[in-house]
């Protein structure tokens, strides 16, 4: 396992050890009370606590297995989900407290996603694979409204979209260009792909995989040579990468 994808993985471990340390607080609080009541809820709290941290620590497990090994364990995907779901906000909390930069955490988030969707080889056709990408790679003085229609593209060759719109059709899969959360949430519904490549910056490419849920996600991140959300660049290869992962296990 690389460093990058080391250093979400260890604030997971370190999360769910300050959770765990928070529940042995609130135990210490509570078991010295001689009120019979606060006893039976006090251990219904702590089943329940324990339930959740064996089923959390199991999808740590899981999610490091699973990227050593290059393969995915499908029993237990939802507790993947729910070790990321319950201490991804911890992870960067603790992080940030930790003097980690945030997009730093974030990045490492994403190559981790990007590791446990390659290791489920699932097999996407390309008709049902859906490029969706941030509408800054677009140049900034280009008149034609894309993200309402791809096709008003002319192909000029001043930003990547030329580039995206020829690998989309190279591949048969569908392109969008979305100028936020919103739009992107609409054209998934709209489009209802069974896998997407997405290109965004750190947070927004966080975001999205944590939004779209069980629906695999390959996230690549935008370059910012201007700055965030103007004139932004992608790696073309990177993109590509992604795209036949998706639907050539590769």
């Amino acid at each position: 396992m690389d460093t990058r994808k080391r250093l979400y993985v260890g604030l997971l471990v370190a999360s769910l050890l300050f959770l765990l340390g928070a529940a042995a607080a609130v135990w210490y609080l509570v078991a010295y009370r001689e009120l019979a009541v606060n006893r039976v809820i006090l251990a219904v709290v702590a089943v329940a606590m324990g339930g959740l941290f064996m089923v959390v620590a199991g999808g740590i497990l899981a999610i490091v297995l699973s990227i050593l090994r290059c393969e995915a364990i499908p029993s237990l995907d939802g507790a993947m989900r729910l070790a990321n779901q319950v201490l991804f906000p911890v992870a960067v909390f603790l992080g940030k407290a930790l003097g980690i930069e945030r997009e730093q955490i974030l990045r490492s988030f994403i190559a981790v996603n990007n590791s446990l969707v390659r290791a489920r080889k699932r097999f996407i056709p390309p008709r049902q694979l859906m490029l969706l990408v941030p509408h800054c790679l677009q140049d900034a003085d280009c008149p034609h409204k894309i993200t309402v229609d791809i096709g008003n593209c002319k192909k000029c060759g001043k930003c990547c979209i030329k580039d995206l719109v020829e690998l989309a059709d190279r591949y048969h899969a569908t392109l969008k260009v979305a100028t936020g959360g919103t739009l992107a949430r609409k054209f998934v519904a709209e489009v209802k792909p069974r896998g997407i490549v997405a290109v965004a910056c750190e947070r927004d490419l966080s975001l999205g995989i944590q939004d779209t849920g069980v629906l695999p996600v390959v996230g690549v991140l935008n370059s910012r040579p201007h700055g965030p959300c103007f004139n932004t660049q992608v790696a073309l290869e990177q993109v590509e990468e992604a795209v036949r992962a998706l639907v050539k296990g590769e």
